[in-house]
């Protein structure tokens, strides 16, 4: 060995041979690794939401069985769902030289609006497509969500139950706070412990925060890191108690630009949205409705849905 390495070349081969490998290791680390796993269990606290969930069902059925149509059968068409629990339209909108959907969701109990995470498992880079988890959970209808497990930090807590209490360290921090009443709020992760929370349900950790108190809090610079300004969109909103706006741009392709995070808020505001809040985008971005993909997923290189860590969505299972 000490004669092999008697000669300057080679030791700058054998350097090169580890930079390599340790450069290999951190990129299949970061994004083909599945560690961290935890198989997904439903707590007590997702216990007793379903409890109460069937108790506000009853109460809800009771005081107004038209609410919510039928009480025994979904009507069903290509943009609509409506139960005695969930009510869901569909629009296609052309604006900003864009395409982009618009989902009007209203639910009679909180419940109703659920994560799924990939492989039915908290951990990093665990994923599936949108599509597929929401099958898998009988999803009506299903958005990706915020890409956790791309980050070792940001909260992740889901249905309930908390999986990562690690505040994000820089840049935009801002965490979407869904309580059991099924209503928003922003937190700032430095400034809030996930363990201060109350009853919180579903807590998603990318944005940033679109609307405020009703008022547009992004302008036209804003933007997510060192992405274009135009690009593919996922956002969610709340209007008012258990109705919600959801909306998923196409973009990068010549038939559809993206939106900016400043034409996305004021798609909210226009539907009057008091809180809205930015997801994971780009190739993410995947609007899934009745067994079909309503947008067209890209990454501006191919057509075709990226696989995500988790799902937003709205089912009765």
């Amino acid at each position: 060995m000490k004669k092999f390495l008697s000669k300057p070349y080679r030791w700058a081969a054998v350097f090169a041979v580890l930079l390599t490998f340790s450069f290999v290791f951190v990129l299949l680390d970061t994004f083909v690794i599945p560690k961290n796993v935890t198989e997904v269990k439903q707590r007590e606290a997702a216990e007793t939401a379903e409890q109460q969930n069937t108790a506000s069902e009853q109460q809800s059925a009771a005081e107004d069985p038209s609410e919510f149509g039928s009480e025994t059968e979904a009507a069903v068409t290509d943009h609509s769902y409506q139960d005695k629990n969930i009510k869901i339209t569909i629009d296609t909108v052309q604006a900003y030289d864009t395409t982009f959907y618009v989902a009007d969701i209203r639910l009679s109990d909180a419940s109703y609006l659920k994560t799924a995470l990939a492989e039915n498992s908290f951990g990093r880079n665990l994923k599936e497509t949108t599509s597929d988890m929401a099958e898998e959970h009988q999803a009506i209808f299903a958005v990706n969500g915020d890409y956790y497990g791309f980050r070792n930090n940001g909260y992740v807590l889901r249905n309930g139950v908390l999986y990562r209490d690690t505040a994000r360290q820089a840049g935009n921090d801002e965490a979407l706070v869904i309580d059991d009443h099924g209503d928003f709020s922003i937190i700032n992760e430095n400034a809030v412990s996930a363990d201060c929370l109350t009853n919180p349900w579903q807590v998603l950790s990318f944005g940033p925060a679109l609307i405020k108190n009703g008022e547009i809090v992004v302008d036209s610079t804003s933007e997510v890191s060192q992405s274009k300004n135009s690009n593919p969109r996922t956002a969610i909103a709340q209007v008012s108690g258990l109705h919600y706006i959801v909306i998923v741009s196409d973009g990068r392709t010549e038939e559809s630009a993206g939106l900016s995070l400043l034409e996305l808020a004021q798609e909210f505001a226009e539907r009057g949205c008091t809180i809205a809040y930015n997801l994971d985008g780009g190739g993410s971005s995947t609007m899934y409705f009745n067994g079909e993909i309503v947008n067209h997923p890209t990454d501006g290189r191919s057509s075709r849905q990226r696989e995500v860590s988790d799902i937003v969505y709205i089912g009765n299972e």
